[in-house]
């Protein structure tokens, strides 16, 4: 999932250096830079997720729970 994020945004970046009216050889550089920075950035930004706190589990909120407090 990063390394495609990152060659979407290499390829963006390579395009609209292209279309400026930039020659082949600095679109391509500026394509494989911003790649080159894409990589640590999706990286950090999707595993900050695996890190994210949750809520605690609710204990005794089932259906079960509450009828067997009787």
């Amino acid at each position: 999932m990063v390394l495609l994020l990152a060659l979407l945004t290499g390829a963006t970046a390579s395009g609209l250096t292209a279309v400026s009216g930039e020659g082949a050889a600095r679109s391509l550089l500026a394509g494989l830079a911003a790649t080159g920075l894409a990589v640590p950035f999706f990286n950090r930004l999707i595993a900050a997720d695996d890190h994210a706190p949750r809520p605690p589990a609710s204990i005794g909120v089932g259906p079960a729970e509450r009828e067997s407090n009787g």
